[in-house]
Protein backbone atom coordinates (compact mmCIF):
# COMPACT_ATOMS: atom_id res chain seq x y z
CA UNK A 1 0.00 0.00 0.00
CA UNK A 2 2.76 2.60 0.68
CA UNK A 3 4.51 1.23 -2.49
CA UNK A 4 1.20 2.18 -3.97
CA UNK A 5 0.96 5.61 -2.42
CA UNK A 6 4.52 6.66 -3.25
CA UNK A 7 3.77 5.74 -6.97
CA UNK A 8 0.69 7.47 -7.02
CA UNK A 9 2.50 10.90 -6.00
CA UNK A 10 5.20 10.35 -8.17
CA UNK A 11 2.46 9.82 -11.30
CA UNK A 12 0.88 13.10 -10.30
CA UNK A 13 3.96 15.13 -10.05
CA UNK A 14 4.79 14.14 -13.65
CA UNK A 15 1.99 15.06 -14.69
CA UNK A 16 2.39 18.11 -12.77
CA UNK A 17 5.29 18.73 -14.18
CA UNK A 18 3.93 18.12 -18.00
CA UNK A 19 0.98 20.71 -16.63
CA UNK A 20 3.20 23.23 -15.75
CA UNK A 21 4.53 23.59 -18.85
CA UNK A 22 1.40 24.07 -20.71
CA UNK A 23 0.50 27.16 -18.03
CA UNK A 24 3.19 28.74 -19.83
CA UNK A 25 1.01 29.54 -22.88
CA UNK A 26 -1.09 32.76 -22.38
CA UNK A 27 -3.95 32.44 -19.70
CA UNK A 28 -7.64 33.07 -20.53
CA UNK A 29 -8.11 36.38 -18.53
CA UNK A 30 -11.90 36.88 -19.62
CA UNK A 31 -12.88 33.82 -16.53
CA UNK A 32 -12.39 36.00 -13.76
CA UNK A 33 -15.18 38.21 -13.48
CA UNK A 34 -17.88 34.73 -13.78
CA UNK A 35 -16.56 33.48 -10.93
CA UNK A 36 -16.28 36.48 -8.82
CA UNK A 37 -19.71 37.00 -9.49
CA UNK A 38 -20.88 33.49 -9.13
CA UNK A 39 -18.58 33.41 -5.63
CA UNK A 40 -20.35 36.47 -4.67
CA UNK A 41 -24.12 35.22 -6.07
CA UNK A 42 -23.38 31.94 -4.43
CA UNK A 43 -25.86 30.59 -2.29
CA UNK A 44 -26.36 27.30 -0.15
CA UNK A 45 -26.05 24.12 -2.19
CA UNK A 46 -24.36 25.70 -4.82
CA UNK A 47 -22.31 23.51 -7.38
CA UNK A 48 -19.49 25.94 -8.40
CA UNK A 49 -17.91 24.03 -11.64
CA UNK A 50 -14.70 25.30 -12.91
CA UNK A 51 -13.92 24.42 -16.57
CA UNK A 52 -11.15 22.67 -18.13
CA UNK A 53 -8.66 25.54 -19.13
CA UNK A 54 -6.02 27.73 -17.75
CA UNK A 55 -7.51 30.96 -15.89
CA UNK A 56 -5.79 34.16 -15.16
CA UNK A 57 -6.76 36.42 -11.86
CA UNK A 58 -4.96 39.28 -10.96
CA UNK A 59 -7.06 40.22 -7.45
CA UNK A 60 -7.98 37.41 -4.33
CA UNK A 61 -11.55 35.65 -4.95
CA UNK A 62 -13.26 35.30 -1.53
CA UNK A 63 -16.92 33.54 -0.37
CA UNK A 64 -18.87 33.70 2.43
CA UNK A 65 -21.73 31.58 2.05
CA UNK A 66 -22.34 28.30 4.12
CA UNK A 67 -22.92 24.93 2.19
CA UNK A 68 -21.39 25.62 -1.53
CA UNK A 69 -19.17 23.31 -3.23
CA UNK A 70 -16.07 24.28 -6.07
CA UNK A 71 -15.80 21.59 -8.52
CA UNK A 72 -13.49 21.48 -11.10
CA UNK A 73 -12.50 19.03 -13.99
CA UNK A 74 -8.96 18.03 -12.19
CA UNK A 75 -5.89 19.63 -10.52
CA UNK A 76 -4.45 19.12 -14.25
CA UNK A 77 -7.09 20.81 -16.29
CA UNK A 78 -8.97 23.78 -13.91
CA UNK A 79 -5.78 26.08 -13.47
CA UNK A 80 -6.65 28.90 -11.68
CA UNK A 81 -3.62 31.20 -12.21
CA UNK A 82 -2.45 34.36 -9.46
CA UNK A 83 0.78 34.83 -11.51
CA UNK A 84 -0.17 38.60 -12.50
CA UNK A 85 -1.72 39.42 -8.85
CA UNK A 86 -1.87 42.65 -8.22
CA UNK A 87 -4.39 42.71 -5.01
CA UNK A 88 -5.44 40.94 -2.63
CA UNK A 89 -3.89 38.72 0.13
CA UNK A 90 -4.94 35.24 -0.66
CA UNK A 91 -6.09 33.10 -4.24
CA UNK A 92 -8.95 31.99 -2.24
CA UNK A 93 -10.29 32.97 1.02
CA UNK A 94 -13.72 31.11 2.03
CA UNK A 95 -15.28 32.02 5.68
CA UNK A 96 -17.82 29.95 5.54
CA UNK A 97 -18.91 26.27 6.59
CA UNK A 98 -20.12 22.92 5.15
CA UNK A 99 -17.55 23.77 2.42
CA UNK A 100 -16.08 21.23 -0.34
CA UNK A 101 -13.59 22.17 -2.96
CA UNK A 102 -11.88 19.53 -5.10
CA UNK A 103 -9.68 18.55 -8.60
CA UNK A 104 -8.48 21.83 -9.44
CA UNK A 105 -5.02 24.04 -9.08
CA UNK A 106 -4.06 27.46 -7.94
CA UNK A 107 -0.84 28.68 -8.98
CA UNK A 108 1.45 31.71 -8.35
CA UNK A 109 -0.88 33.30 -5.59
CA UNK A 110 1.04 37.07 -3.93
CA UNK A 111 0.52 35.23 -0.41
CA UNK A 112 -1.90 32.02 0.31
CA UNK A 113 -3.06 29.38 -2.21
CA UNK A 114 -6.18 28.58 -0.26
CA UNK A 115 -7.14 29.84 3.12
CA UNK A 116 -9.89 28.64 4.90
CA UNK A 117 -11.33 30.07 8.34
CA UNK A 118 -13.45 29.62 11.16
CA UNK A 119 -15.79 26.86 9.21
CA UNK A 120 -16.94 23.60 10.29
CA UNK A 121 -17.20 20.23 7.99
CA UNK A 122 -14.61 21.34 5.65
CA UNK A 123 -13.61 19.01 2.63
CA UNK A 124 -10.16 19.44 0.27
CA UNK A 125 -9.53 17.29 -1.83
CA UNK A 126 -7.43 16.84 -5.02
CA UNK A 127 -6.40 20.40 -4.78
CA UNK A 128 -2.89 21.56 -6.29
CA UNK A 129 -1.28 24.58 -4.91
CA UNK A 130 2.05 25.19 -6.83
CA UNK A 131 4.22 28.28 -7.02
CA UNK A 132 5.72 27.18 -10.49
CA UNK A 133 9.35 29.11 -10.02
CA UNK A 134 10.05 26.34 -7.42
CA UNK A 135 11.52 27.46 -3.63
CA UNK A 136 11.71 30.86 -3.22
CA UNK A 137 11.16 33.11 -0.23
CA UNK A 138 8.75 35.22 -2.44
CA UNK A 139 6.74 32.88 -2.54
CA UNK A 140 3.32 32.96 -0.56
CA UNK A 141 3.23 31.04 2.62
CA UNK A 142 0.53 28.89 2.72
CA UNK A 143 -0.71 26.13 0.15
CA UNK A 144 -3.69 25.03 1.79
CA UNK A 145 -4.51 26.69 4.97
CA UNK A 146 -7.46 25.36 7.28
CA UNK A 147 -6.68 27.80 10.16
CA UNK A 148 -9.93 27.83 13.65
CA UNK A 149 -11.74 25.12 11.50
CA UNK A 150 -13.45 21.73 12.92
CA UNK A 151 -14.08 18.49 10.92
CA UNK A 152 -11.64 19.07 8.55
CA UNK A 153 -10.80 16.50 5.47
CA UNK A 154 -7.74 16.98 3.19
CA UNK A 155 -7.62 14.16 1.15
CA UNK A 156 -4.90 13.79 -1.86
CA UNK A 157 -3.70 17.32 -2.80
CA UNK A 158 -0.49 18.25 -3.65
CA UNK A 159 1.40 21.21 -2.26
CA UNK A 160 4.46 22.67 -3.91
CA UNK A 161 6.82 25.36 -2.95
CA UNK A 162 5.22 27.32 -0.45
CA UNK A 163 7.74 29.76 1.72
CA UNK A 164 6.01 28.05 5.25
CA UNK A 165 3.74 24.94 4.86
CA UNK A 166 2.40 23.20 2.24
CA UNK A 167 -0.01 21.45 3.99
CA UNK A 168 -1.22 23.46 7.08
CA UNK A 169 -3.81 23.03 9.73
CA UNK A 170 -3.93 25.65 12.68
CA UNK A 171 -5.51 25.90 16.08
CA UNK A 172 -8.55 23.79 14.49
CA UNK A 173 -10.33 20.17 16.13
CA UNK A 174 -11.14 17.43 14.54
CA UNK A 175 -8.75 16.71 11.56
CA UNK A 176 -7.93 14.25 8.91
CA UNK A 177 -5.12 14.92 6.79
CA UNK A 178 -4.47 11.78 4.46
CA UNK A 179 -3.02 10.81 1.08
CA UNK A 180 -1.30 13.70 -0.04
CA UNK A 181 2.01 14.93 -1.32
CA UNK A 182 4.10 17.43 -0.29
CA UNK A 183 7.01 18.66 -1.98
CA UNK A 184 9.57 21.40 -1.72
CA UNK A 185 7.66 23.32 0.67
CA UNK A 186 9.33 24.27 4.12
CA UNK A 187 7.41 22.73 5.74
CA UNK A 188 5.48 19.79 3.51
CA UNK A 189 2.53 19.23 6.14
CA UNK A 190 2.04 21.36 9.57
CA UNK A 191 -0.20 20.63 12.58
CA UNK A 192 -0.05 23.32 14.58
CA UNK A 193 -1.95 23.87 18.03
CA UNK A 194 -4.90 21.79 16.94
CA UNK A 195 -6.56 19.28 19.08
CA UNK A 196 -6.80 15.51 17.40
CA UNK A 197 -5.23 15.29 14.09
CA UNK A 198 -4.54 11.59 11.90
CA UNK A 199 -2.13 12.30 9.54
CA UNK A 200 -1.35 9.47 7.52
CA UNK A 201 -0.43 7.60 4.10
CA UNK A 202 0.80 10.90 3.03
CA UNK A 203 4.55 11.70 0.96
CA UNK A 204 6.45 14.13 1.92
CA UNK A 205 9.54 14.80 0.20
CA UNK A 206 12.23 17.34 -0.89
CA UNK A 207 10.80 19.76 1.69
CA UNK A 208 13.49 21.31 4.60
CA UNK A 209 11.12 19.30 7.00
CA UNK A 210 8.88 16.50 5.86
CA UNK A 211 5.88 16.40 8.81
CA UNK A 212 5.80 19.32 11.52
CA UNK A 213 3.21 18.78 14.82
CA UNK A 214 3.84 22.06 16.87
CA UNK A 215 2.69 24.77 19.45
CA UNK A 216 2.87 28.06 19.06
CA UNK A 217 2.38 30.75 22.03
CA UNK A 218 -0.09 33.48 21.73
CA UNK A 219 -2.52 31.69 19.86
CA UNK A 220 -6.19 31.32 20.75
CA UNK A 221 -5.57 27.50 21.57
CA UNK A 222 -2.93 24.99 22.18
CA UNK A 223 -2.68 21.63 20.57
CA UNK A 224 -2.89 17.75 21.74
CA UNK A 225 -3.16 14.54 20.39
CA UNK A 226 -1.81 13.81 16.63
CA UNK A 227 -1.00 10.73 15.09
CA UNK A 228 1.44 10.34 12.26
CA UNK A 229 1.43 6.97 10.88
CA UNK A 230 1.84 5.35 7.21
CA UNK A 231 3.61 7.90 5.65
CA UNK A 232 6.79 8.14 3.49
CA UNK A 233 9.14 10.51 4.91
CA UNK A 234 12.46 10.95 3.10
CA UNK A 235 15.13 13.21 1.76
CA UNK A 236 13.77 16.36 3.05
CA UNK A 237 16.67 17.91 2.34
CA UNK A 238 15.98 21.25 1.00
CA UNK A 239 17.74 24.47 2.19
CA UNK A 240 15.23 26.21 4.45
CA UNK A 241 14.16 29.07 2.21
CA UNK A 242 11.59 30.60 5.10
CA UNK A 243 10.95 34.40 6.13
CA UNK A 244 13.56 35.44 8.73
CA UNK A 245 11.90 35.13 11.94
CA UNK A 246 9.03 32.81 11.33
CA UNK A 247 8.88 29.57 13.20
CA UNK A 248 9.91 27.56 10.76
CA UNK A 249 13.08 29.25 9.34
CA UNK A 250 14.36 27.63 12.69
CA UNK A 251 13.79 24.39 10.96
CA UNK A 252 17.19 22.88 9.94
CA UNK A 253 17.19 21.58 6.13
CA UNK A 254 17.24 17.25 6.57
CA UNK A 255 14.16 17.04 8.82
CA UNK A 256 12.04 14.30 8.27
CA UNK A 257 9.52 14.75 11.22
CA UNK A 258 9.64 16.94 14.14
CA UNK A 259 7.53 17.85 16.75
CA UNK A 260 7.60 20.94 19.01
CA UNK A 261 6.00 21.73 22.32
CA UNK A 262 3.05 19.22 21.62
CA UNK A 263 1.89 16.27 23.86
CA UNK A 264 0.35 13.33 23.19
CA UNK A 265 1.86 12.79 19.70
CA UNK A 266 2.17 9.29 18.43
CA UNK A 267 4.63 8.48 15.30
CA UNK A 268 4.18 5.26 14.15
CA UNK A 269 4.58 2.43 11.27
CA UNK A 270 6.52 4.98 8.69
CA UNK A 271 8.49 5.08 6.49
CA UNK A 272 11.52 7.64 7.59
CA UNK A 273 14.71 7.61 5.79
CA UNK A 274 17.37 9.90 4.42
CA UNK A 275 16.73 13.32 6.06
CA UNK A 276 20.14 14.34 6.56
CA UNK A 277 19.75 15.97 9.69
CA UNK A 278 17.35 14.16 11.52
CA UNK A 279 14.52 11.34 10.81
CA UNK A 280 12.97 12.45 13.80
CA UNK A 281 13.28 15.54 16.15
CA UNK A 282 11.53 16.14 19.67
CA UNK A 283 12.14 19.62 20.74
CA UNK A 284 10.91 22.32 23.04
CA UNK A 285 10.19 26.12 22.76
CA UNK A 286 13.87 26.55 23.62
CA UNK A 287 15.29 25.28 21.21
CA UNK A 288 13.94 27.23 18.50
CA UNK A 289 14.77 31.01 17.50
CA UNK A 290 11.58 32.11 18.47
CA UNK A 291 11.54 31.48 22.13
CA UNK A 292 12.31 34.91 23.43
CA UNK A 293 9.00 35.74 22.53
CA UNK A 294 7.00 32.79 24.01
CA UNK A 295 4.78 35.04 26.02
CA UNK A 296 1.75 33.93 27.39
CA UNK A 297 2.02 32.33 30.89
CA UNK A 298 -0.18 29.47 30.22
CA UNK A 299 1.80 28.23 27.00
CA UNK A 300 3.39 25.20 27.72
CA UNK A 301 7.26 25.02 25.59
CA UNK A 302 7.78 21.63 27.12
CA UNK A 303 6.83 18.09 24.74
CA UNK A 304 5.07 15.55 26.47
CA UNK A 305 4.30 12.17 25.76
CA UNK A 306 5.46 11.26 22.93
CA UNK A 307 5.89 7.60 21.86
CA UNK A 308 7.84 6.72 18.77
CA UNK A 309 7.37 2.95 17.99
CA UNK A 310 7.03 0.47 14.74
CA UNK A 311 9.07 2.49 12.26
CA UNK A 312 11.06 1.71 9.65
CA UNK A 313 14.47 3.63 9.59
CA UNK A 314 17.18 4.00 7.09
CA UNK A 315 19.80 6.77 6.40
CA UNK A 316 20.19 9.89 7.22
CA UNK A 317 22.07 12.15 10.16
CA UNK A 318 25.00 11.95 7.96
CA UNK A 319 25.16 15.88 6.49
CA UNK A 320 23.03 18.20 9.44
CA UNK A 321 22.58 21.17 8.52
CA UNK A 322 24.51 24.19 10.22
CA UNK A 323 27.89 24.57 11.90
CA UNK A 324 26.39 23.61 15.58
CA UNK A 325 25.03 20.37 14.05
CA UNK A 326 28.08 19.55 12.06
CA UNK A 327 30.38 19.88 14.98
CA UNK A 328 27.60 17.81 16.96
CA UNK A 329 28.21 15.02 14.92
CA UNK A 330 31.50 15.07 14.19
CA UNK A 331 31.80 15.21 18.16
CA UNK A 332 29.60 12.16 18.76
CA UNK A 333 29.54 9.90 16.21
CA UNK A 334 33.06 10.86 14.14
CA UNK A 335 33.42 12.46 10.56
CA UNK A 336 32.26 9.43 8.73
CA UNK A 337 29.47 8.95 11.45
CA UNK A 338 25.71 9.95 11.51
CA UNK A 339 23.63 11.50 14.19
CA UNK A 340 21.00 8.61 15.48
CA UNK A 341 17.74 8.66 13.99
CA UNK A 342 16.16 10.47 16.57
CA UNK A 343 17.27 13.95 18.32
CA UNK A 344 16.30 15.36 21.34
CA UNK A 345 17.08 18.51 23.16
CA UNK A 346 17.08 17.17 26.20
CA UNK A 347 14.23 19.45 27.57
CA UNK A 348 12.12 18.29 30.72
CA UNK A 349 9.22 20.33 32.87
CA UNK A 350 11.26 20.21 36.13
CA UNK A 351 8.21 22.12 37.75
CA UNK A 352 6.06 19.21 37.15
CA UNK A 353 7.69 16.18 38.01
CA UNK A 354 4.58 13.90 37.89
CA UNK A 355 4.08 14.76 34.14
CA UNK A 356 5.36 11.69 32.92
CA UNK A 357 7.65 10.61 30.43
CA UNK A 358 8.63 13.20 26.99
CA UNK A 359 9.52 9.84 25.17
CA UNK A 360 8.07 6.57 24.93
CA UNK A 361 10.50 5.26 22.16
CA UNK A 362 9.75 0.88 21.24
CA UNK A 363 11.15 1.11 17.79
CA UNK A 364 14.11 -1.52 17.47
CA UNK A 365 17.48 -1.21 18.51
CA UNK A 366 17.29 2.73 17.44
CA UNK A 367 19.69 5.48 19.35
CA UNK A 368 18.79 8.59 21.00
CA UNK A 369 20.56 12.02 20.81
CA UNK A 370 20.41 14.36 23.69
CA UNK A 371 21.91 17.08 22.88
CA UNK A 372 21.64 18.07 26.56
CA UNK A 373 19.79 22.03 25.53
CA UNK A 374 19.45 22.61 29.18
CA UNK A 375 23.15 22.65 29.95
CA UNK A 376 24.16 24.60 26.95
CA UNK A 377 24.64 21.42 24.80
CA UNK A 378 27.60 20.45 27.78
CA UNK A 379 27.57 16.69 27.62
CA UNK A 380 25.55 15.98 24.53
CA UNK A 381 24.81 12.18 24.04
CA UNK A 382 23.68 9.10 22.17
CA UNK A 383 21.81 6.69 24.05
CA UNK A 384 20.38 3.75 24.30
CA UNK A 385 16.48 2.86 22.93
CA UNK A 386 16.25 0.82 26.26
CA UNK A 387 16.50 3.73 27.88
CA UNK A 388 13.15 5.19 27.37
CA UNK A 389 11.46 1.90 26.66
CA UNK A 390 7.83 2.41 28.40
CA UNK A 391 4.52 2.32 26.92
CA UNK A 392 1.48 5.27 26.51
CA UNK A 393 -2.02 4.56 26.41
CA UNK A 394 -2.84 5.03 22.15
CA UNK A 395 -4.80 8.08 20.73
CA UNK A 396 -7.95 6.78 19.30
CA UNK A 397 -8.42 7.45 15.63
CA UNK A 398 -10.38 10.73 14.60
CA UNK A 399 -13.81 10.06 13.40
CA UNK A 400 -15.04 12.79 11.34
CA UNK A 401 -18.69 13.37 11.81
CA UNK A 402 -22.14 15.32 9.94
CA UNK A 403 -21.78 15.01 6.22
CA UNK A 404 -17.93 13.89 7.30
CA UNK A 405 -18.82 10.68 8.72
CA UNK A 406 -16.83 7.68 7.37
Amino acid sequence: MRLLLLLAGVIALVACGEKTAKTQAPADTSYQETLMTQLLDAKPGDVIEIPAGIFAFDRSLSLNVDGVTIRGRGMDQSVLSFKGQVAGAEGLLVTASDFTIEDLAIEDTKGDALKITEGENIIIRRVRTEWTGGPKTSNGAYGIYPVQTKNVLMEENIAIAAADAGLYIGQSQNVVVRNNHAEYNVAGIEIENTFDADVYGNVATNNTGGILVFNMPNLKQPGARTRVFKNEVFENNTKNFGHEGTPVASIPAGSGIVVNSNDQVEIFDNDIRDNKTANVIVSSVFSTGYSEDSGSDDFDPYPEAIYIYDNRFEGGGNNPDGFDLQALKIATAGPMGRLPDLLWDGYVNQAKPDAGPVLCVQNGDIKIMNVDGPNSNKNPRIEPARDYDCALEKLPAVELTGPLAQ
